[in-house]
């Protein structure tokens, strides 16, 4: 036995153990207003945080001292900082990087583990509807700083023709579209396309309607419940899958629907988590995080459904390629990439 190599180890265990325990601190922090309360950046105490939160001052120390112990926060003479660049990413919710809001994804994983050993003793399915309620809340806040940040901005522009396809009136599919985080902001900045979204799971429809009356846009962006293979209309000029199409049981099945749904010219927009083609490839702090997602959700998703191809969030290019080829499609390419999304277009 090494006995360097198993110190090494138990280092890095003993950080991801400290870091699981620092994302429930995150959540609190974050549902208590205590991120927004330091948001301007300036030296505060314990009790003066505490009570412009209204939360115990006992308690309220050890949460930032927790954030001090983990580089979080700045520690001096008595006082607590929250840096500009931390509160972009705990505080500020309209900052392209927040990412406190998303955190209840990972909480989810534990509200749900005794669902996924039984999955794993099974038949592997979880089904999407069957996770903690803070898996649907979570997921929209995790993805919509990047859909804000990018969707307008950088997305749509890579693909071929589409904003001035939207810019004159087009007609747009978004499906899996849970809360409709990516298709009220497709509405506002299009206002005279039309949009409409659709996903399977029940409440997060009812969700997305309320997003798009709060959002302005509640007379051109409507939701329904269906499924990517079933949903109506043949005459869309774009259909969009923002980081779903690898959850679903036939991605092949969906993508040969939104084929026989496109018009002549029109154009898919596929969003999915960034992965590279091999394992070795991924083998980073990014696939590290999206594989041990699609542990949880994506894959069990998908074997809880007919087919259940199971594509997991790092199926990569090639293999994703190969759904939309199987499926009818002649021209398939990386329109353009974030360090955590892959966006490629699809053409009949």
């Amino acid at each position: 036995m090494d006995e360097a190599r198993l110190n090494d180890f138990m280092g890095k265990l003993v950080n991801d153990m400290g870091g699981a325990a620092m994302l429930a601190n995150v959540i609190v922090g974050e549902e208590l207003g205590l991120y927004r309360a330091m948001a301007d950046s300036q030296p505060t105490t314990p009790e003066v945080l505490a009570e412009k939160t209204g939360c115990n001052p006992r308690l309220v120390r050890e949460w930032l001292s927790a954030h001090a112990a983990s580089g979080y926060m700045e520690h001096a003479d008595g006082q607590f900082r929250l840096p500009e660049e931390q509160a972009l990413a705990l505080a500020i919710e309209d900052s392209p990087v927040y990412i406190a809001g998303g955190i209840g994804v990972v909480a989810s994983f534990f509200h749900d583990k005794d669902k996924l050993v039984s999955a794993m003793r099974g038949n592997g399915a979880l089904a999407w509807g069957d996770h903690h309620p803070c898996m649907f809340s979570g997921t929209e806040r995790f993805f919509r700083p990047g859909y804000k940040a990018h969707l307008i901005a950088e997305w749509l522009p890579a693909l071929d023709g589409v904003v001035a396809k939207l810019e004159a009136g087009a007609k747009v599919a978004d499906i899996g579209c849970g809360h409709g985080a990516s298709t009220v902001i497709m509405a506002q900045a299009f206002p005279d396309s039309r949009f409409v979204g659709f996903d399977y799971h029940a409440p997060s429809v009812t969700v997305a309607t309320q997003r798009a009356e709060e959002g302005g846009v509640g007379n051109r962006a409507r939701f329904f419940q269906g499924t990517a293979k079933s949903f109506p209309g043949d005459d869309y000029d774009l259909v969009c899958y923002f980081d779903c199409l690898h959850d679903m049981g036939d991605p092949v099945g969906a993508a040969k629907h939104a084929y026989e749904s496109l018009k002549p010219d029109g154009t898919v927009l596929l969003v999915e988590p960034f992965a590279n083609d091999s394992l070795d490839e991924n083998i980073n702090p990014v696939g590290r995080l999206f594989y041990a997602a699609s542990t949880f959700i994506c894959t069990p998703n998908s074997l809880s459904q007919e087919v259940g191809l199971g594509l997991g969030a790092q199926a990569g290019e090639a293999r994703l390629r190969q759904v939309f080829t199987e499926a009818g499609f002649s021209s398939f390419r990386r329109a353009t990439e974030t360090p955590f999304n892959l966006i490629l277009e699809a053409r009949k």
